[in-house]
């Protein structure tokens, strides 16, 4: 299968954690007693006022013996100020990772962590170190998140990883999804016909069927410099979206999936999920509860609710399918029919108790006086038309573009352009593929006079959105959609093609969206106003770069609930 092709053509819309202060398993005796090491670096995440999580994973050279490891928790880097530690065992039923869940910690409070292998439960070789903080509570200055997503391999450096890590100051951050892909290493998988693919080449080289598949590419991705950099650096709070699993899934199935030569897709899923939990500094599901159910919440004091969603693998209705489904009988568009199918209300996203979950979180949030509410969510959530790029550039330029273009990517623009004479979502895989669900969530927001911030990945583009409801009367929220960390976009397809400019032009939500620039959203949340800096990196061809800020845009409270007019600043 041409991937290349095929998601290009889908871009234009065709296509449990342990008891406190203890690890997860107890210790056995004899041990693995030759020195192992930390390959894949450190990890912290799930950040809550008392807790956060503490992840490694241990290589030795035995990877079927057992190995223990120390860990300890200490306020300064030298360690002199031990407040934790304790003992964990690394064994193959988790890949040799290793995830504590420690508790006790005091709030809004920087830690260092390190890990060390121990023989007979006595520490030996080197130490490998981390810095985590903890969750404020009560009254609380501000708060400084760093949103990414979208981490193709063999597409690009992870400049924004290391970027990040380079950050004076981060309370967390945010991984919207796609931090792996599922795809193999031939030359036309997806990401493959970059520069750096011939020395970034995805491990194993086929795509990920097997949890032994799903297992190595997060090794790869933990093996990363600057991905161990940035995990080092702060604390994680991440959700998976479509390719920790395979492309475009739903609750039954994926785009990427063929069960007649890949097998059952419960089965597949299960491996994705297991290998996510195991190589993710994510707090385990409780005892009894859908392992795909990951949605959380975070509070920062009184400043924000951080309220992270599942929107794939739980509820998810299959999407919508412009060449399958705009088609009437006569094999003829027939957009009316297609109108009904979109607004069809028993299309889901979330779900029944997802979405209860959100309205008694959010309300709870707006009655104690937090200032806002954050949705971190995967697909972007505003109203996107199709874009008419020839009304933008203007009949020589379209002509010229189209001529430089493949065949088969010309004419996916020509049909873009046709369906933008229409009102038809750009992408039937965002929340536009599903519209009644999205309106469920904006009558979450407006019931309980919410302040919401919704946080986006999955396009591979930079958007500054202002969301309004059905009626078009109420702007119920702001949307920052952050670009991917390498993966391509439309801009990777159409270079020099106005591209952010025709999608401004087509639709009122949509205040700036750049569909070129590769980075990581800077989000700073203060009583009364929120900043959200599109930091985008020179390259992703070279380590070498350097970081500017794309564009600056403030976000304040509505009188009522939701909030005002994005402001440029």
């Amino acid at each position: 299968m041409n991937i290349d092709r095929r998601r290009a053509l889908a871009l234009f819309g065709f296509g449990g954690a342990g008891a406190a202060g203890e690890a997860m398993a107890a210790t056995p005796e004899g041990l693995h007693a030759a020195l192992a090491r930390f390959d894949h670096g450190v990890a912290s995440g799930d950040p809550l006022s008392d807790r956060v999580i503490l992840w490694t994973r241990v290589t030795a050279p035995d990877a079927k013996a057992p190995v223990g490891v120390r860990w300890d928790v200490a306020t300064d880097p030298a360690f002199k100020n031990i407040v934790k530690q304790g003992h964990a065992t690394a064994d193959a039923s988790r890949d040799n990772t290793v995830k504590v869940d420690v508790i006790g910690l005091k709030p809004a409070t920087d830690y260092f962590y390190r890990f060390r292998q121990t023989v007979n439960r006595k520490a030996v070789g080197e130490a490998v170190v981390g810095r985590t903080r903890t969750l404020p509570v009560g009254p609380t200055k501000d708060v400084v998140l760093a949103v990414v997503s979208c981490s193709l391999y063999p597409a690009g450096y992870f400049n924004a990883y290391d970027a990040i890590a380079k950050l004076p100051r981060v309370d967390a951050v945010l991984h919207l999804g796609d931090y792996i892909y599922e795809y193999g290493a031939a030359p036309d998988q997806y990401g493959m016909a970059s520069p750096t693919a011939k020395t970034r080449i995805p491990n194993p080289p086929h795509e990920l069927l097997s949890l032994a598949d799903y297992r190595l590419r997060h090794a790869q991705h933990k093996s990363d410099p600057a991905a161990q950099a940035a995990h080092a650096r702060a604390p994680w709070i991440g959700v998976w979206d479509d390719h920790e699993t395979a492309d475009n899934s739903w609750v039954g199935g994926a785009e990427n999936h063929q069960p007649a030569t890949e097998g059952d897709w419960a089965k597949r899923k299960a491996a994705g999920i297991k290998a996510y939990y195991e190589w993710m500094p994510i707090r385990e599901p409780v005892a009894g509860a859908l392992p795909e159910a990951s949605w959380r919440g975070f509070q920062f004091g009184d400043v924000a609710t951080l309220l992270m969603t599942e929107t794939r693998l739980t509820a998810r209705t299959h999407q919508l399918d412009y060449s399958h489904d705009l088609a009437g009988a006569d094999g003829k568009p027939d957009f009316a029919a297609f109108a009904v199918k979109l607004k069809d209300p028993t299309r889901r996203m979330m779900g029944q108790g997802q979405e209860q979950w959100l309205a008694r979180e959010v309300d709870g949030s707006v009655k104690s006086g937090t200032a806002w509410q954050v949705l971190g969510n995967q697909v972007v959530m505003a109203r996107v038309a199709n874009a008419d790029l020839k009304a933008t550039m203007g009949e020589p330029a379209f002509a010229d573009l189209l001529a430089k273009l493949p065949p088969y990517l010309a004419k996916a623009v020509e049909q873009s352009r046709a369906l933008a004479a229409i009102d038809t979502p750009s992408n039937l895989d965002a929340w536009d593929g599903y519209p009644a669900d999205r309106q469920r969530v904006y009558d979450i927001f407006k019931a309980s006079q919410a302040r919401p911030i919704v946080l986006s990945g999955d396009s591979h583009a930079f958007w500054a959105n202002e969301l309004w409801d059905d009626a078009g009367t109420t702007r119920v929220a702001a949307e920052f959609g952050v670009t991917s960390v390498a993966s391509p976009g439309y801009s990777d397809y159409l270079p020099g093609a106005p591209i952010g400019k025709a999608f401004v032009a087509r639709n009122k939500e949509v205040k700036f969206t750049d569909h070129a620039a590769k980075g990581f959203l800077l989000l700073t949340l203060e009583h009364g106003r929120a900043t959200g800096e599109l930091m985008a990196v020179s390259t992703i061809l070279s380590p070498s770069y350097e970081t500017r800020v794309l564009k600056r845009f403030v976000v304040t409270p509505g009188e009522d609930g939701g909030v005002k007019a994005l402001a440029e600043g």
